[in-house]
């Protein structure tokens, strides 16, 4: 294996190597503090340095057997992938959950928003636990649904809501999910965000017509598939801030735009730049920079492949021996894909390494403290969704469930 940072002269072969301590950079928290959901663990908290962590998650995992079924999402740290029944994206996550009724509590090792989902897919006799509760996600928390109201009435005063289809990437909170399905749109991932926004366009005249997408919370997914994959143009996009009047647009702009983006962004692939691409190539010439859609446009155009999770992770697993990629992606996924494959180069795109923080915030003495509660008997941090928002968001995702390829 080999996995280097870009700015290193030559790619390292056979040896991991690990950036130095002041380039690991911790992502992903608000500015907004109320949407970290900061919270204390109710009884004690094992200390990480607690030599009998393992141990103990073993022995509890043991003793709720089938009746606790754990997620671990791919941005995940090692420690607490080791003990997923299952590792996936969010909604794959979600949908496993569900398939397995026989698990009483679903410990969800990922964010808020992704327990939610898992919360409005599984049947009442399960419950949803979230390790840490203060494992939010700055991208959904950009998107409050009092803002999203105000902006549909934004629309409505411009004359243009009737024409207009609201799209919600899945990393975003059950309310805005709701919001959706109330208002006949759907629920998107990474990798069927092409086929959501041709559905949605579909509905108010065509792709080649003047009909609108509302598209929350990630600017960055919307406008690169918009301009990747449908050939709108970067014209036929506009970005609404929340933050200011009217979204900062004209009544104008609104009405010509096609595709009206959220000022929302992933705190970590937003980091990457044009010169993170021009830095590897130029340490490895052979490389192959394969990105996540919620990428800036500019890096996204600048890379050789882009897709989502599940991509990355199939492009390596197909990719000959011998390869160089550089991944613009979480640092704990592409960590564990250069071990993963042992006879390809991997390089970290930025050299400024970058964790999600919240996704981070689920470590060992929390899981151990969650698994140890519920064998106890005691419920701890269970996700309940409100009933009301449930089932619009669930209307909006099983819109989604019906759109092609599905």
């Amino acid at each position: 294996m080999s996995l280097t940072t870009t700015g290193t002269s030559e790619p390292a072969t056979g040896a991991f190597v690990e950036p130095a301590p002041s380039a690991l950079l911790l992502l992903g928290r608000g500015v907004d503090l109320t949407s970290e959901r900061g919270v204390e663990c109710a009884g004690a908290l094992p200390a990480p340095s607690d030599p009998d962590l393992v141990e103990r998650a073993r022995a509890a995992r043991a003793a709720l057997g089938d009746r606790a079924f754990v997620l671990g999402h791919h941005y995940q740290r090692d420690e607490v992938i080791a003990f997923a029944d299952v590792t996936g994206d969010s909604f794959k996550l979600a949908r496993e959950a569900a398939a397995r009724p026989e698990a009483e509590f679903v410990v969800f090792c990922g964010v808020h928003f992704m327990a939610e989902s898992a919360d409005i897919l599984t049947s009442d006799a399960q419950q949803v636990v979230l390790p840490d509760l203060a494992a939010g996600c700055s991208m959904a928390d950009m998107a409050a649904i009092d803002q999203v109201e105000d902006a549909w009435d934004v629309l409505v005063d411009a004359g243009v809501a009737d024409d207009t289809v609201p799209v919600t990437y899945m990393n975003s909170t059950a309310a805005i999910k709701a919001f959706t399905g109330r208002h006949g749109g759907t629920v998107c991932t990474s990798s069927n965000a092409h086929v959501a926004l041709r559905w949605a366009f579909e509905k108010v005249g065509g792709v080649d017509g003047t009909g609108k997408v509302l598209f929350m919370p990630d600017q960055h997914l919307g406008r690169n598939t918009a301009v990747q994959q449908l050939g709108l143009s970067l014209d036929d996009c506009v970005v609404f801030d929340p933050r200011r009047p009217g979204g900062g647009l004209t009544t104008q702009q609104l009405r010509d735009a096609r595709m009206i983006l959220w000022r929302g962004h992933c705190s970590v692939h937003g980091r990457f730049s044009e010169r993170n691409v021009a830095d590897v190539r130029a340490a490895d010439p052979g490389v192959t920079v394969l990105v996540h859609p919620e990428c800036k446009h500019e890096v996204v155009t600048a890379a050789d492949m882009v897709g989502s999770t599940e991509y990355i992770i199939k492009a390596l697993d197909a990719a000959p021996a011998g390869s160089s990629w550089a991944i613009g992606t979480e640092l704990n996924l592409v960590r564990r894909l250069a071990a993963a494959h042992p006879d390809k180069t991997v390089h970290y795109l930025d050299s400024t390494v970058c964790f999600c923080s919240t996704m981070n915030r689920i470590d060992l003495p929390h899981l151990v403290w969650t698994l140890e509660s519920l064998a106890a008997g005691r419920v701890v941090n269970r996700i309940v969704v409100d009933p009301d928002d449930a089932h619009w968001a669930r209307v909006a995702l099983d819109q989604m469930l019906a759109l092609p390829g599905y």
